[in-house]
């Protein structure tokens, strides 16, 4: 019986993000056709993810170690362990920001949209997709666009999820162009929706996130990329030991 209404909730939960995108849909093609439209653009996708989730029963207790700047520009970094975590993140993140993700999303019917305009597709086995990847979220940064990036690169296949081996560019990036990382803790997001949420369905709670205090890069050499990777992997998992 909890299968059959975990799947239910499935099959609400995509209805209602299909929804609200068809909605906004004119919104979003508005605000994808010039960059200038972009700080409007993200306000509709905060919006769409806000609505989205709350008409399912689906809602977020983000807990912060100190308050972020409104203005200053980050590199958020998050465990990864399910399609709701984007939504998360587009409620965190405030002003200009973008998303850097695997190139299968400039695919996606929601997505998709988003990752041929303001978001960056990456090929991550390809060194050439990954170099023009980052010199792209290089110029955004220096433009005042917040980067959000799962570290990890995918969501891993073990269930209950674990957080796995995080790639370098992130740190190298954050460190070049003396950007503040934010770590954060996406704690208990994987017991309402796993994954894409197919196989186990989802289900209505609150989630709950844990956002760190920023990591100041101001005074850190190329050579401390390995080590601020160490810092940022240490402080999510901190918080991921106490599901």
């Amino acid at each position: 019986m909890i299968k059959l209404l975990r799947k239910i909730h499935y099959a609400c939960s995509l209805f209602s993000i299909l929804f609200f995108f068809i909605l906004f849909w004119p919104l979003y093609y508005l605000g994808t056709r010039n960059a200038r439209y972009y700080s409007f653009l993200n306000k509709i996708r905060t919006l769409h993810s806000f609505l989205c989730t709350a008409v399912v029963g689906i809602f977020f207790n983000f807990n912060f170690e100190n308050k972020l700047e409104r203005n200053q520009t980050y590199i958020y970094c998050a465990n990864h362990t399910s399609n709701l975590d984007i939504i998360i993140l587009c409620l965190l993140a405030k002003g200009q920001y973008h998303f850097m993700g695997k190139e299968e999303l400039a695919k996606n019917p929601v997505l998709g949209i988003f990752f041929k305009t303001i978001d960056i597709p990456v090929f991550r086995e390809s060194k050439i997709s990954a170099f023009r990847a980052f010199k792209k979220a290089g110029e955004n940064l220096e433009n005042g666009m917040s980067l959000i990036i799962f570290p990890e690169g995918r969501i891993d296949d073990a269930y209950p999820p674990v957080l796995q081996e995080f790639k370098n560019g992130p740190f190298r990036l954050a460190i070049e162009k003396n950007i503040p990382i934010v770590p954060v803790s996406i704690i208990n997001i994987w017991k309402l929706m796993w994954d894409d949420g197919m196989k186990y369905g989802t289900r209505p709670g609150i989630g709950n996130i844990y956002v760190h205090e920023p990591i100041l890069t101001t005074i850190m050499g190329i050579e401390s990329a390995d080590v601020l990777k160490e810092e940022v992997f240490k402080k999510i998992n901190s918080k991921l030991l106490h599901k």
